[in-house]
């Protein structure tokens, strides 16, 4: 059953009036700046409650007006109720249309009975006008409460869980983060104390008009990047992380890596790597990427995941980045990049690869938004909305609940 929430009602409103304009708002603010579209629909913000929430069922209680100009010199020719009878021939279609559009039964939106009333209203607002009230209430559904919902804490071993819309202090004028608490219990958070390289905070204007820290460098002096204040909670060979990102600016062209997150051991030559990469031919070769490198005997051993072909990161793209490691045997290993868009799904994947694991990867903090040792070249430039990470390998299903949960977040 699709969920239907208020902006997808009103998105079906709009498409269905191609009569004139339309504006979601209040009655005072009908053509205030004097450059309306003739008829004109408004929809008042309604109320509306949920009756029986296990029905997951919310009923919106509309009132919607329709106006069109009636001037002087049309009185003559046009009598008043002629005008009253065309706008509400308009708006009887307009309302047809829309229950049309949920014909679908997989789609519960409908009009509840007997809640159609119309008022005829007469020089109204900014301009000499004509106006049909319609009111009526639509039941659409919205949230079945029942516990069905899937969250990244139904899964074991969930260590770290960051998302911008909570845990956040940052400083109110300048926007600047200090602190990014871990939403699980495990206590580790993210810090910046140097001014100059605190991102921002926004509270909306991300991935479904949610909040976000922004990690965009300006300038070379001014380096975005958030240190945990104590080290990877990875305890073993097997993890999961997810990011949900957008590139603020692409990646120049060069062998640059913009990284979302960064681990390193610094006495060995392990890494965990993921964010964007570009290469020497061009700049439109902007790419994700994944990188794990061991030092584990034999040394110099790697694990190269990136996109290719049209899946390619794109400056105000939302995308949700999973990476899946497996030990397969001592010397064996698997490793998967998945990469969620707006109707896209792809997996990458590296499987009984001749890579051993270290024991763990515990040893040293991580970052986000730049390496360790961060550089111009190593900025994310990004905005990151959340980024959750497990402790064990999540199965295919497990791995698609966690991402179905942040595709309905973040509207992806």
């Amino acid at each position: 059953m699709a969920i239907t929430r208020l902006t997808d009602i009103i998105t079906v409103f709009d498409s269905k009036w191609i009569y004139g304009d339309t504006k979601f708002g209040y009655d005072g603010e009908v053509n205030q700046d004097h450059d309306t579209k003739y008829p004109l629909m408004l929809i008042n913000p309604p109320d509306s409650i949920m009756p029986v929430i296990y029905d997951g069922r919310e009923e919106y209680s509309f009132e919607i007006n329709f106006y069109n100009l009636y001037s002087q010199s049309a009185q003559s020719v046009v009598t008043l109720q002629k005008r009253w009878d065309n706008l509400q021939d308009l708006a009887n279609e307009w309302l047809d249309m829309v229950l049309k559009n949920y014909q679908d039964v997989t789609v519960e939106v409908y009009l509840n009975d007997e809640s159609i009333e119309i008022e005829r209203v007469k020089e109204v607002a900014n301009d000499r006008l004509v106006q049909i009230k319609l009111t009526f209430t639509m039941s659409g559904f919205t949230k079945c409460f029942r516990p069905v919902s899937n969250y990244p804490s139904d899964y074991s071993e969930l260590k770290l869980w960051y998302s911008a819309d909570s845990k956040v202090t940052f400083d109110i004028p300048s926007k600047k983060v200090s602190l990014w608490d871990n939403r699980d219990s495990f206590p580790r958070n993210l810090v910046q104390a140097t001014s100059a390289n605190q991102p921002l905070w926004y509270g909306y204007d991300g991935g479904g008009d949610k909040a976000y820290v922004d990690f965009n460098t300006p300038t070379s002096g001014d380096l975005k990047l958030m240190t945990s204040n104590a080290n990877l909670p990875i305890t073993g060979e097997d993890f999961t992380m997810f990011i949900v990102a957008q590139m603020s600016q692409k990646v120049p062209i060069g062998t640059n890596q913009a990284t979302l997150f960064y681990y390193t051991n610094n006495f060995n030559n392990e890494k965990i790597k993921i964010g964007y990469r570009n290469s020497n031919t061009g700049a439109d070769t902007n790419k994700y990427f994944f990188t794990l490198e061991s030092s584990v005997a034999p040394s110099g051993q790697s694990i190269n995941l990136i996109s290719s072909g049209a899946v390619a990161p794109s400056v105000g793209k939302d995308a949700i980045i999973c990476v899946r490691v497996k030990k397969v045997s001592d010397t064996q290993s698997s490793a998967y990049l998945s990469i969620h868009e707006t109707g896209l799904d792809i997996e990458y994947n590296l499987e009984n690869q001749t890579f051993r694991q270290p024991a763990n990867y515990d040893n040293f903090k991580f970052t986000l938004g730049n390496e360790e040792s961060p550089s111009a070249a190593k900025a994310a430039n990004a905005q990151i909305q959340e980024y959750i990470a497990y402790n064990n390998f999540l199965e295919t299903t497990q791995k698609d609940d966690i991402v179905g949960y942040l595709r309905t977040k973040y509207n992806i």
